[in-house]
């Protein structure tokens, strides 16, 4: 299993989730109102009167396999399209557990 961090720019937000739709991947949590800034050039995305815009955040776990390829290159197709907007994807390898029982 693949966990993929998503960080991009409000603007992209119906089509990073259009994006993991399409190839099957039906989970994810998303985060809103995600201030940051990039890097290397990136400007700040705060919310505030001199840095309005915002950046938004989803963690998928997605199968291994070419699954998270996939995502990733529509993703790195998307950020392509207007890199002035921002968008991250990050990966690693994630392992599924079951909760523990309680008594």
């Amino acid at each position: 299993m693949k966990a993929l961090f998503i960080a991009f720019n409000q603007a992209f937000n119906q089509d990073v989730i259009k994006i993991l739709e399409f190839h099957g991947q039906r989970g994810f949590t998303r985060w809103t109102d995600v201030g940051g800034r990039g890097s290397d050039t990136g400007t700040p995305h705060f919310g505030d009167h001199a840095w309005p815009e915002m950046n938004q955040a989803v963690m998928a776990f997605v199968p291994d396999g070419g699954t998270a390829k996939k995502i990733i290159a529509a993703l790195g197709r998307l950020d392509a399209s207007a890199p002035d907007l921002g968008l991250r994807v990050f990966s690693w390898d994630a392992d599924s557990h079951a909760s523990p029982e309680v008594d």
